[in-house]
């Protein structure tokens, strides 16, 4: 019974996943956006670290995780499995999201 049970929840959580796919991967997109672009910022115009730099996140943006590429001066956000955005300081402009690939 509790296996039954079980799969059912599931089936019903891949299909909501399925029904709700593109505003979800609309908001991880955004999300790891400006994450990046906000954590570029404070880290390398601002000289903080990384871990200080998540507290300038807005609410609800726990599932954006961080990834800083010293040599690069680049911070790459994710939200694992869904979207992948990255954003790189360029001297005269500050920090700038990578080009978008369609």
């Amino acid at each position: 019974m509790w296996l039954k049970a079980a799969v059912l929840v599931v089936a019903a959580l891949a299909a909501l996943g399925w029904f709700y796919r593109a505003p979800l991967y609309g908001y991880a997109e955004t999300g790891a956006a400006v994450g990046a672009r906000t954590a570029c910022s404070c880290r390398y115009v601002a000289g903080r670290t990384l871990k200080d730099c998540k507290k300038d996140f807005e609410p609800k943006m726990e599932a954006v995780f961080l990834s800083d590429d010293h040599a690069s001066k680049s911070v790459t956000g994710y939200v694992p499995l869904i979207a992948s955005e990255t954003a790189r300081y360029r001297k005269g402009y500050g920090c700038v999201l990578d080009p978008w690939r369609e």
